[in-house]
């Protein structure tokens, strides 16, 4: 649940990974989402821009695990979520992981990059 950001974020995220695309989108009357369903690399997600204000908005206490298959990816996609977002743990080989990283993008989501051993 995005706050008048929804689609921005939908065609950011689907620009990072490959096998990604807006499945449907339906707009309020001001032009945000009111419903809209987007595939990454072909898993579904769901996204609306609420229409009324919380005092809550995404937390680092759920994120989006995507593993990669190469360096080069995994490095770009950080870079690119890091960009006007903040770094939670950056970069870095870990017990089980050639790297790990964790941001939190623009848009307040939580990510949980990784490129596995082996």
């Amino acid at each position: 649940m995005f706050s008048g950001k929804a689609e921005e974020a939908m065609n950011f995220y689907i620009s990072l990974f490959g096998q990604s695309e807006v499945n449907s989108i339906m707009h309020h009357e001001d032009g945000t989402v009111m419903h809209a369903v987007f595939t990454l690399r072909g898993q579904s997600f769901m996204c609306i821009d609420s229409i009324v204000e919380h005092a809550f908005t995404f937390t680092p206490a759920i994120s989006l695990f995507v593993s990669f298959k190469t360096e080069e990816e995994i490095n770009r996609v950080f870079e690119r979520l890091s960009e006007g977002g903040q770094i939670l743990m950056p970069l870095a080989p870990s017990p089980v992981s050639e790297k790990f990283g964790w941001v939190a993008d623009q848009y307040g989501v939580s990510w949980q990059l990784n490129l596995a051993k082996g």
